[in-house]
């Protein structure tokens, strides 16, 4: 068994549309390398900061990620070949283990689809396009449905809510 403590730069494109890892950022890998039978069992935790934007406000986010990961990478001609398929288990290739792929799925597989500055983000005002928190208490848009405006020319109101003027 060997223990690894080692910072990397991210790879291109670690994340989501609208959070991840910025390429070339620092993560920290703190794993555990230990000989199995069929091969090198890879066990630790990959943590680095994400960066993104709130689904909801478009506010920018930032916070730390730590995640595990657990991964048998299997010796040449070793048992696993027959009761595995080829892109299922990792493979040494020369004595060396590619982590990329496993890190990836790890990390991309953390990150929240839909991520929020906090839990209770009232978003944005679709009338105006603000963020709530931004706009002043009672904040509202008169909205007359077009399909009421014709009738609002005929009686002279332009709204709902204002009275009709007297025909002539």
């Amino acid at each position: 068994m060997r223990t690894l403590h080692r910072v990397v730069p991210a790879p291109a494109e670690l994340g989501l549309q609208l959070i991840g890892v910025p390429e070339g950022a620092d993560l920290t890998l703190d794993l555990r390398l230990e000989s199995v039978t069929e091969g090198v069992l890879v066990s630790g935790t990959v943590s680095g900061d994400v960066v993104g934007e709130c689904g909801r406000c478009l506010t920018d986010i930032g916070e730390s990620l730590v995640v595990p990961i657990q991964e048998l990478f299997a010796y040449e001609d070793s048992a696993t070949d027959e009761t595995t398929d080829e892109y299922e288990v990792g493979r040494l290739q020369d004595d060396m283990i590619d982590l990329e792929p496993s890190l990836r799925d790890a990390v991309v597989l953390a990150l929240p689809v839909n991520p929020v500055c906090r839990e209770d983000c009232p978003g944005l005002c679709p009338g105006c396009g603000v963020r709530w928190d931004d706009l002043p208490e009672g904040h509202t848009h008169e909205q007359l449905d077009p399909r009421w405006a014709k009738l609002g020319k005929l009686t002279g109101s332009s709204g709902p809510d204002e009275p009709a003027e007297p025909a002539p």
